[in-house]
């Protein structure tokens, strides 16, 4: 009988160690969390040895083509203070990603896209190009080759919204076609170099990390 005590109590340790083997580690098919379009890559993230004591951060240092004038570094200071999240590289990596998603969005007539990324004053003018595209059965084929550069025009923290306009130094090929195929405007051999001001918005306060296109113009 005491025989039998040992090998059930040997047998059940032995499960228990298996069974905290398998569900005491992650599993490889655990999904990773969601990223943003406006988070910092992993790349820039750095080891938890280097990273900094909670509570503080690195200073904002705008480079000169930022045009790093006091009232942008400061603009910019606080949105880092108001926003534990905000990171400036990180920031401009996703700018220039939404600027070519709502490019091809807008050049492929792609509203849903549109919706998500601007806000609604914005969305209603890239909305009614688009219709008046559509009724004159004109369509875009236009190619954006490269971003040269994206850098700050300005900053502003207002109450708790913050702005921040970039401009946008691209190539872009445009190409216009009628409702026949017939090419009507442009060439996608000659890339033409653009000069855009976008700014993006967000409020600080607002458990949703992307920012939204507001404005648009040309330098």
């Amino acid at each position: 009988m005491i025989y039998e005590i040992v090998i059930l109590a040997a047998i059940a340790a032995f499960l228990g160690l298996r069974l905290y083997s398998v569900l005491g580690q992650r599993s490889e098919h655990e999904e990773e969390p969601a990223r943003h379009r406006f988070d910092a890559p992993e790349s820039q993230v750095p080891p938890a040895t280097d990273r900094q004591p909670a509570g503080t951060r690195e200073p904002v240092q705008l480079r000169s083509v930022d045009n790093a004038s006091s009232a942008n570094e400061s603009a910019i200071r606080a949105i880092a203070s108001a926003d534990p999240r905000f990171d400036l590289l990180g920031f401009l990596d996703g700018a220039k990603a939404a600027y070519g998603m709502i490019l091809e969005a807008f050049w492929e007539g792609d509203k849903e896209t549109l919706r998500e990324l601007t806000d609604d004053d914005v969305y209603a003018g890239f909305a009614a190009a688009i219709d008046a595209r559509t009724d004159a059965g004109e369509k875009l084929e236009n190619r954006l080759i490269r971003i040269e550069d994206a850098t700050v025009h300005s900053a502003e923290l207002d109450r708790r919204t913050a702005r921040i306009s970039v401009l946008f130094v691209s190539d872009i090929a445009s190409l216009t076609r009628d409702k026949d195929g017939n090419v009507i405007a442009g060439s996608l051999d000659d890339a033409v170099e653009s000069r855009d001001i976008w700014t993006f918005s967000r409020n600080v306060d607002s458990s949703d990390p992307n920012w939204v296109l507001d404005e648009t113009d040309q330098d």
